[in-house]
């Protein structure tokens, strides 16, 4: 009996460090930077912006493309796991082989990339199945990397929104990427911008003078009224962050979507809610083996680090009233490959804590004694 509890424990612990290496089970945690301090470096922007700090965002992403001049960057995402990407679908549009796109973590100057950064290929690519790129509904995606990434200050995992999480409350919100600095959308950043923003009611978001009924229920809005901050092309499918309530912990509650221009009033960016897809996003990572929500997977996203994403860019004209998305474009005109199934299965932490709490109880009661 004693043996077999040793056995199990060992087991699970095994299976653990192999699922997540050397990542941990903690997310939305920023070592590098003190959120104790006041994070105000004087109404911060991504259009006409300023920089943000080295490992300020450690989950932060680029995803390139080897034939794009430059940077090569034309999409952001979010690291939700270690092998697990968080993105916009439409970032995909025009691609065609995922396999030579790249995939950067812990950078924040994208010319200089310095020793902390990784790169990474993309194993896979999952789309959402209601993905619609006439209007950009459904606009999620995931990227399976071709390797873990190794967790460091500068490298860490984003937490997704989960439905215990009241959105509307959180205060503290913020955007990130390498997009466009100006309100035209034509000169990408090098350097990884910042900028805080504030959460708009989707009602008035949705209403005559604003975007007349094209905000959908899936949709966030973030910005300011009056405009002047805003994500740009080439900032999609990077994540828009608030802060937990008296806590250093950070969700990613919305990916970069689209945005009629850039920083106009009553044209702040939109945004695709990670809460409202939190059970697709367990469902693709099989955290949920049925799909089907459950109380165990949508209490797990914040442990098991799953999360962000945001797009910008278009070169000519676009009609009046349709939405612009806000990624760099790609070279040439692709379909998006066939998505395939995900064959890993991260374990659910919440039980995991529960089963080595019962394990050390048994231990206790095997050995008479306190088993740290």
């Amino acid at each position: 009996m004693n043996w077999l509890g040793l056995l199990v424990l060992m087991t699970v612990a095994g299976l653990v460090h192999g699922t997540w290496d050397n990542c941990g089970w903690t997310c939305g945690l920023r070592p590098m930077v003190s959120d104790s301090i006041p994070h105000d470096y004087g109404m911060t922007r991504i259009v006409g912006g300023t920089g943000a700090l080295p490992g300020a965002w450690p989950w932060m992403v680029s995803i390139q493309h080897p034939r794009i001049p430059g940077t090569k960057h034309f999409c952001g995402g979010s690291l939700i796991t270690a092998d697990w990407v968080l993105t916009a679908a439409h970032c995909f549009d025009k691609i065609k082989k995922i396999g030579i796109l790249n995939v950067v973590i812990g950078v924040t100057q994208l010319t200089k990339p310095g020793s902390e950064a990784q790169v990474r290929r993309i194993k896979k690519l999952f789309v959402h199945e209601n993905y619609r790129r006439s209007d950009i509904t459904n606009d999620i995606a995931l990227l399976e990397l071709d390797e873990p990434v190794q967790c460091s200050p500068y490298i860490q995992l984003a937490c997704v929104a989960e439905p215990a999480l009241r959105v509307s409350e959180l205060q503290n919100c913020w955007i990130a990427g390498w997009g466009s600095t100006t309100k035209e959308g034509q000169d990408s950043s090098d350097s990884l911008q910042e900028a805080k923003v504030q959460l708009i009611d989707i009602q008035l978001c949705n209403s005559t003078g604003w975007y007349a009924g094209k905000i959908h229920t899936h949709n966030l809005c973030a910005g300011y009224p009056e405009g002047n901050i805003d994500t740009c092309q080439g900032d999609s499918g990077g994540p828009l962050m608030c802060q937990e309530k008296n806590s250093d912990y950070w969700w990613v509650v919305g990916i970069t979507s689209w945005g009629k221009g850039c920083a106009r009033a009553r044209r702040p960016g939109v945004y695709t809610s990670t809460l409202y897809f939190s059970d697709w996003i367990l469902f693709q990572m099989r955290l949920s083996p049925d799909g089907s929500p459950s109380p165990t997977s949508r209490a797990c996203s914040h442990f098991l680090t799953t999360s962000h994403f945001w797009i910008h860019y278009i070169t000519t004209p676009q009609p009046p009233l349709k939405p612009w998305p806000r990624a760099t474009p790609s070279p040439k005109p692709m379909p998006v490959p066939t998505m395939g199934k995900v064959n890993s299965c991260p374990f659910p932490i919440k039980i995991l804590m529960e089963f080595f709490i019962r394990v050390k109880e048994l231990l206790q009661q095997i050995f008479g004694q306190n088993t740290s």
